[in-house]
């Protein structure tokens, strides 16, 4: 059982009151009292504002059901899964691409991102107050929280676009702050603020190898660096990608890929932002993460959603070693022994949502992996050749193939090379919650979904609705998304 990677700390019903009965927490969100602060002004109360930001991505609105479905289940890579009748809520929708602006997962995803982002801003707020914590401290926490910020706007820009920039804890009598709330800005505006979060953290974030056996899970430099690379990429600043890539360093591959997605593998020399499946008290995992993506039915352990698509299955080329890590086939037996029978109700399931310890059938403690050291050399590949360094390109794109198992890529052009690099990008993070957004910035979006016979509305599906309950509340402030 693995021990919780930071305390989890209680803290003050006052503290963090942020969700009202209004979407997006336009009610007041109360503050401590000067008393109460009193008893966080130390090291250990400044950590645990910054803690609970980790902790809500435990939470099941989070990081689970309809994560799975808007990350995953909408791509090509994955099918709603499960039985035939069992839509998940809104997991069929997800599926077949017809999900709309009242969707439970569009909502839940949406509001959980705000709801982080809240924490977030009360500990910017709070921890520079805390005069008795060491300053050296303070002034990484608020790296830390600056970084998962960034990390939460890039979640939000790349489903809905423009969303509105809620920078600081709004004071409940400031009109002003109300519409900073409620108005949407702009892509670029978003993506300028995610910018400066990432760099504000670069600048007083310390190595992941600073951090002590107990704090691995917690924004790295080389974090920071890595997700102002991919931030990079999403806006086509080539050159900007290359220097974040380069400046990651202290990582390499992992020695085998299936071996990260193990519980001996979790937090190894690949991995450069993961969150943390704690183990035990108080905090058991990521609710319901493992068991509604296990095996469903005699002989299974979960619910079976978000199932590998036979789409996917065909990419892989004969004897790449991330199928078999990747995909659990019926009628296999897995790393640890357990038989998966024929039994169950679906030929495949997510092998890297796959715990082997089941001491919990709803909070297992299997990590997700958002950041790895692979994708930074395919983020610095893609980046190189869009420049014209097509040779140094290629280098990185047989790097991470021979890992896999497979020879050099026959890729040499240009066009050939960028091709080949979207093909392993699919396969090299498969199920890690990035190709549904690979299709759409990439542009082949239209011609992927209609492989797998689904329809893909140019002008309309590069974004998810922003939802209605919000869209409502805003009360022409904000504006919807084309299509919905």
């Amino acid at each position: 059982m693995k021990k919780l990677y930071i305390p989890l700390v209680v803290l003050s019903g006052l503290l963090y009151v942020g969700c009202s009965k209004d979407f997006l927490d336009v009610d007041q969100t109360e503050s401590i009292s000067t008393s109460d602060l009193a008893l966080y002004n130390n090291d250990e109360g400044a950590k645990s504002f910054v803690t609970s930001i980790y902790a809500k991505f435990l939470d099941w609105n989070m990081s689970s059901f309809s994560w799975n479905g808007m990350t995953s289940i909408a791509s090509d890579d994955a099918d709603k899964g499960s039985s035939p009748g069992d839509t998940g809520t809104d997991k069929d929708l997800m599926d077949a691409l017809t999900y709309n602006a009242s969707s439970l997962s569009v909502e839940e995803v949406f509001s959980a991102q705000y709801q982080g982002i809240n924490r977030c801003n009360q500990a910017l707020y709070y921890i520079p107050q805390l005069n008795n914590a060491d300053a050296d401290l303070r002034a990484r926490l608020v790296g830390e929280a600056k970084y998962l910020r960034a990390f939460m706007y890039f979640n939000l820009v790349r489903m809905y676009g423009g969303v509105p920039i809620v920078d600081h804890v709004p004071s409940p009598s400031s009109d002003a702050d109300r519409a900073m709330q409620l108005t949407r800005r702009s892509k670029a505006e978003v993506y300028a603020f995610i910018e400066q979060d990432l760099n504000d953290a670069i600048a007083v974030l310390p190595a992941k190898s600073a951090y002590g056996s107990t704090e691995k899970a917690r924004a790295s430099v080389g974090a920071a660096h890595a997700l102002l690379a991919k931030v990079s990429l999403y806006q086509q600043k080539w050159q900007q990608a290359i220097d974040h890539c380069d400046a990651v360093t202290g990582y390499s591959l992992a020695p085998t890929y299936a071996s990260q997605y193990r519980l001996s593998g979790e937090f190894d020399t690949e991995s450069i932002f993961e969150i943390s499946g704690v183990g035990s008290a108080p905090g058991k995992g990521i609710q319901g993460y493992s068991a509604s993506q296990g095996a469903r039915g005699a002989g299974g352990w979960g619910w079976g959603f978000n199932t590998p698509s036979q789409s996917l299955v065909n990419a892989y080329e004969s004897g790449d070693a991330r199928k078999d890590a990747t995909i659990i086939f019926a009628g296999t037996t897995l790393y640890d022994g357990r038989f998966v029978p024929t039994t169950v109700e679906n030929p495949r399931y997510n092998y890297k949502a796959y715990s082997s310890s089941f001491t919990d059938g709803w909070e297992t403690d299997v990590n997700i992996k958002y950041l790895r050291y692979a994708e930074v050399l395919l983020i610095k590949a893609e980046a190189m050749n869009e420049l014209g360094q097509t040779s140094g390109a290629i280098s990185l794109v047989n790097t991470i193939r021979n890992r896999a198992g497979l020879g050099n890529t026959p890729a040499l052009s240009q066009g050939d090379v960028r091709t080949a690099i979207w093909k392993e990008r699919r396969l090299e993070l498969a199920f890690e919650h990035d190709r549904f957004f690979d299709l759409v910035r990439t542009g082949q979006a239209q011609a992927a979904f209609a492989l797998d016979g689904k329809t893909f509305v140019v002008g309309k599906h590069e974004l998810f609705p922003i939802p209605q309950k919000f869209i409502n509340e805003s009360a022409g402030l904000s504006s919807q998304n084309p299509g919905y």
